[in-house]
């Protein structure tokens, strides 16, 4: 059905309803002579006379009843349908569909869900993990979290970490039999635990100290796509590890992991949420945005 005919259809329930052509017109803010050549045209296509016309009255004729028992139920699921997705705009209900890094879900999306179920119980936060940096308006998704370097520019990006700092890794173990790399060229000698992130493949670690920055396509005897995994070895001793130094500071504390090349670990953009537009926002999805917001 055209949008057309849905507007005549919604003029002819009017006309029948007020029993007049005028107070039709008045209610739909259009004029009177319009209303009536848009009914004589849905006459004139369906062949069938609809309405009884005097000078003094309108009234349905036999087939105008007919169309009219089944328009008002029709109609009036129309307006509910409408009036629900008026309500997603300004109530914080229905379903939010997030696309998280793995790496994220811990630090950022974990800590915060007993709250947003607690102040947002009529909202669905439908969540899926994935770590290939997939489009999230081609996926079906009304935003996602990444790194900030990841997110394309023309996103609406939104803060939900502090920013990150790297640090590598090893147990004292390790360093019984290995030394201590003094640069990260020295890496290429030792043995590393790799990290594959997702589709984009085995990551390579990056280092900056001042103006300098370098990226090391490192070995090892282990590749994992899992960080407990990765300081879950490096703890036991098979090799180093590229981390973010949030994630081992009880490691460090209690003396399991120790800390290397610590100048040229260089804070970096943390996590942040992001969504394609601002216009016409869902009202769930900014209450998702104000309890994430850092």
């Amino acid at each position: 059905m055209a949008r057309e005919d849905l507007s005549i259809l919604a003029g002819f329930l009017a006309v029948a309803e007020e029993r007049s052509f005028t107070g039709a017109a008045k209610r739909l803010g259009v004029s009177a002579s319009a209303m009536s050549h848009a009914i004589r045209g849905l006459e004139d296509r369906l062949g069938v006379r609809l309405l009884q016309r005097t000078t003094r009255s309108v009234a349905p004729t036999e087939a105008g009843e007919q169309l009219l028992s089944r328009l008002r139920p029709a109609l009036t699921e129309v307006d509910d349908a409408l009036d629900q997705l008026a309500g997603l705009r300004d109530k914080p209900a229905g379903r939010v569909r997030l696309l998280v890094p793995r790496l994220a879900v811990a630090s950022v999306l974990g800590p915060k869900l007993g709250q947003f179920a607690r102040e947002y119980p009529d909202i669905v936060l439908d969540v899926t993990t994935d770590d290939s940096r997939m489009d999230i308006v081609a996926g079906g998704f009304d935003a996602g979290i990444h790194f900030g370097e990841y997110i394309a520019k023309d996103m609406i990006a939104v803060r939900v970490s502090p920013d990150h700092r790297p640090a590598i890794v090893g147990s004292p173990v390790y360093f019984e039999s290995h030394p201590k790399p003094r640069s990260p060229r020295d890496l290429v000698k030792q043995e590393c635990i790799n990290f594959r992130h997702g589709s984009a493949g085995l990551y390579r670690w990056e280092f900056e100290r001042g103006k300098r920055s370098l990226s090391i396509a490192v070995n090892g005897p282990l590749i994992v796509d899992d960080v407990q995994l990765v300081i879950r070895a490096a703890v036991d001793g098979v090799g180093l590890a590229f981390v973010s130094d949030e994630q081992v500071l009880q490691d460090l504390a209690r003396g399991a992991l120790v800390r290397v090349l610590e100048t040229w670990c260089q804070p970096y953009p943390g996590f942040f949420l992001y969504y394609p537009s601002r216009r016409q926002q869902p009202a769930a999805l900014s209450a998702l945005i104000d309890v994430l917001r850092l």
